[in-house]
């Protein structure tokens, strides 16, 4: 499995904003198009961060539901919109999990 470790640097003060538009709108969205999503996590230490995790079967899977979802009307058209402003930055960590990891939050979701 292929997982991005997501980490998003929200401008100042709009940390609870950007959850409720990220829990409502972004992950059901997310999930439409085939994407695993676990998140968000709040980063304790800074209240202007969280982490997420974004999982895919296969890197070939990852390519092909990434271009579904960001050039879809959706996202183009009104997710974009209203996310990119309120972020400072962010990164992203692309992993594959070893042949022994446990992902029990995915599986409680199927």
């Amino acid at each position: 499995m292929i997982v991005e470790v997501r980490s998003y640097r929200i401008k100042p003060g709009r940390r609870a904003e950007f959850i409720r538009f990220f829990e409502t709108r972004a992950v059901p969205a997310l999930r439409s198009h085939g994407m695993k999503v676990i998140g968000p996590m709040l980063d304790v230490e800074n209240p202007n961060k969280f982490v997420w995790l974004r999982a895919f079967p296969s890197l070939e899977d990852r390519d092909r539901l990434k271009e579904a979802f960001y050039e879809g009307e959706l996202w183009k058209n009104e997710l974009e919109a209203f996310a990119m402003p309120m972020l400072d930055s962010y990164d992203v960590i692309l992993c594959e999990t070893s042949p022994g990891c446990v992902f029990d939050a995915a599986q409680e979701e199927s």
